[in-house]
Parts: structure tokens; sequence; C-alpha cells
């Protein structure tokens, strides 16, 4: 059967550098950093003490006050995000058929802090379960898209990916292809998470995942670069408007790029390590690009995983050689990590986010912190160390990948019509 082409029609982003697209897109391009110290909790016992949070984000801003309560802070940014990029695409809410609008999202998590909650409440309690009445579904990951589809009333497909940092790209991918097959013709895809909390801190640091650059939160996002010493934890959230090309040409959409391919694979390895060959990031480029039909060599960019990990960031450089060869050198690579830190479940979308104005704007945004090289990967690649760089780009790829060894990739591609 011949599949159906899938465009983007509107965008919204929550996020450590902004709380809207234009706000996002500049604190990128201007290579502003999200981190600084944790103001939703004491973190002065916790090895890390920092983190990318939101700034002056007011949940009543955007809804009424009882709603707000009803709903963990990782929904409320799905509902803050999603309205910008419905709002974005200006799909009229009055004549479209919401019969055929679905509603695809990603959370690696969830509720973690209305669980979190709900615990340290009884624990300090007296024993009695005395548990919020809307404990379950604050906490479950699918009850943004649930939010999101009661909100507007789209009653097409409506469900939730999770696969760790890897969910929000598997929700776009999944949309593509519920699209492609006609079985939705607007998909709202995206994710969101909040994992800046007592629990996220502190398990995360049980990994020993996180960077503990406590004097100087704002540098430690550093991929790529000697002294990297773990991730930065970010919250917030990101959202598309993938639609039919046909339906959205018919009532007159901006068109903001094609996502023409996602691909997906395992690394089939290790927990929370990655490959050390880079054999599941490897797999997952060459099946993305496959699906997309499109050869290496006319990928322009690529937002790396890139999270600021000793082992992650030389395994999917070394993909990355494998994949691409000596078109490698002709790209610039980055990533938008360095500034927003790891929104997890959300980082999928806010990254492709990033590609898509990208191509739009003929800017590759930097990756920011890079101060000392690093001899096991290569510096020949262009990186986009520290400023961003003007460059005209026709097809953007994004990767993430997950504990677990989830690794999602999709390509997003200048329009032609």
């Amino acid at each position: 059967m011949k599949l159906r082409r899938v465009v983007v029609t509107g965008l919204g982003a929550l996020t450590p550098i902004g709380n809207t697209l234009s706000e996002f897109w500049q604190g990128l391009v201007s290579g502003q950093s999200g981190a600084n110290d944790i103001t939703y909790f004491d973190s002065s016992n916790f090895k890390t003490q920092f983190a990318c949070e939101l700034k002056g984000f007011d949940p009543e801003n955007f809804m009424d006050r009882k709603l707000s309560r009803k709903m963990d802070r990782f929904a409320q940014y799905a509902i803050v995000s999603s309205d910008e990029a419905i709002k974005d695409s200006r799909i009229n809410l009055e004549t479209i058929d919401k019969d055929r609008v679905g509603v695809i999202w990603g959370a690696g998590i969830g509720g973690l802090e209305t669980l979190q909650n709900e615990v340290l409440a009884f624990a300090a309690g007296n024993g009695t379960p005395r548990f919020n009445p809307f404990m379950i579904p604050k906490m479950i990951p699918d009850i943004a898209p649930g939010i999101i589809s009661i909100r507007h009333g789209f009653r097409g497909p409506n469900f939730a990916t999770v696969s760790a940092c890897a969910s929000s790209a598997n929700a776009l991918i999944d949309s593509l292809n519920y699209i492609r097959l006609g079985y939705a013709d607007v998909i709202v895809s995206g994710g969101s998470e909040a994992g800046v909390t007592i629990a996220g801190i502190g398990g995360f640091n049980a990994l020993h995942a996180l960077s503990t650059r406590n004097d100087d939160p704002k540098s430690a996002s550093r991929p790529f670069d000697k002294d990297r010493d773990g991730f930065v934890l970010g919250e917030g959230s990101g959202c598309l408007i993938l639609e039919d090309l046909e339906h959205a040409v018919k009532r007159g959409a901006k068109i903001y790029a094609e996502l023409v391919g996602g691909g997906l694979s395992a690394d089939a390895h290790h927990m929370t390590a990655p490959h050390p060959e880079g054999i599941g990031a490897i797999k997952v480029m060459e099946n993305c690009l496959r699906d997309a039909r499109i050869d290496l060599k006319e990928v322009d960019t690529i937002n790396m995983h890139g999270t600021s990990t000793p082992l992650g960031d030389v395994a999917e450089t070394n993909a990355l050689h494998k994949v691409f060869g000596n078109h490698l050198y002709s790209m610039n690579i980055n990533s938008t990590k360095s500034m927003t830190g790891h929104l997890l479940g959300a980082a999928g979308a806010v990254e492709a986010i990033s590609s898509i104005l990208s191509i739009k704007n003929g800017i590759i945004p930097p990756t920011i912190n890079y101060k000392t090289k690093d001899e096991a990967i290569d510096d020949k690649i262009n990186f986009t160390f520290n400023k961003p760089q003007k460059r005209k780009i026709d097809v953007a790829m994004s990767n993430t990948f997950g504990f677990g060894g989830h690794n999602a990739c999709v390509l997003f591609k200048r329009f032609q019509g």
C-alpha cells in the first residue's frame, strides 16, 4: 500500500531555557545553560545539588487551580506544551473531525513526585493509610495523553510510550506510522517529564549517573569534554502536531518540516550502560535511514543523544563513524542537552523540535561547555562547540537512547511539495 506523507504543522515547548517555543529557540542559539541550584527541595545532603529546573513556571497561568491539583507536574507540562502546539498549528477545533485526531505521548517515569510524596506522607503518619484519591491517575504515564484528549475532545488513537529516555521519540515514530497507515489524520505527539524530585536526584545519584559539579552547575553538562562526569537532570515538555500531508494542505496549514522516517533498536547488553561497540546505536540509525529512504550523504546534522556521560558519548561517536564514514566530517553534530540538561522521557520530543527549528532557521545550536579534548573522541568532527553555526539544512537526524538499551532515531526533511 502507498504510505501517506507526514508533516509537522505545530510546535510547543516548555524547557529549562524557555517556557515557550520562541524562548526555547532563543535559549538554544544564545548558548544558555538551564542548570542551577535546586530550588524544589533541600538538596544539601545529596551528592548532586543542582538541576535544570523550569524557571518561573506557575501551572495556574495555564489552567485553573482545581485541575492543576489533580495532576502531577509531568502532566501539567504536557498540557502547557500541547496547548501551545495546537494553537501554533491553527487547527480549527470546531470543525476538525475529532475521531481522526489522536494523542500519543511519551514519559519515561510519569508521576514520580506524586508517588514519592504519598509514600513520604504515609511513612510520617501513624500507620493509617490515607492516600490521595487522585494518586493513581496522577502517577500513571498514560494520564498525560488521556488529559490532552479530554481537554480537546480528541477521540483517535490514544496511549503512552514508555522506553526511558527514548519515550517521546518512540511516541513520534508510532504517530508517524499511525498516520502513514491511515489510522488518523492528525496526532498530537511528544513527551513530558518532571524528574527533578527527591527520588529522582537520589535515584540517579545512587546509579552514579549525575554530574556532581556543585561548584559550577552551569558548566556541568559538557558532552564530549574530557572532564565530563555525568548528565544534568532536566525537566519539561515538547509537543509536535503531526499531520497527513493532504489533510494539512487542504486546510492551508503552515508546514515546518516533513517527518520522513524513524528507527528503533535494542542494545540487548546492559540495564544502564550503552553497548561499548555501539551496536544498537548503529542499527537504529541505519534503520532510520532505511525507513526514510534517505542516503546517508544527504544528512546535514545530528542532534546526538550526547548526555555528557563518560561511556555514552564515546560509544555514540564511534557509532556515527561506523554509519556515516567520511561523510561525518561534512556534517554538523551537536548536543542540546549541554543546555537543557537531560529531560528523560521528554528529551526525544524537545530535541526533535530543535532539529526542526534548525531546518527552518538555518542555524545549528551549539554544544556548550567544551574546554578539554578527550583523546577517545575524534576532534575532527564538527561538534558545533560553544557557538551556533549558520548552515542550510535539508535533512536533520535526532538520536535518543534509554536505560534498558532502548534506541530511537527520527529524521526530518525540509518540506518540498
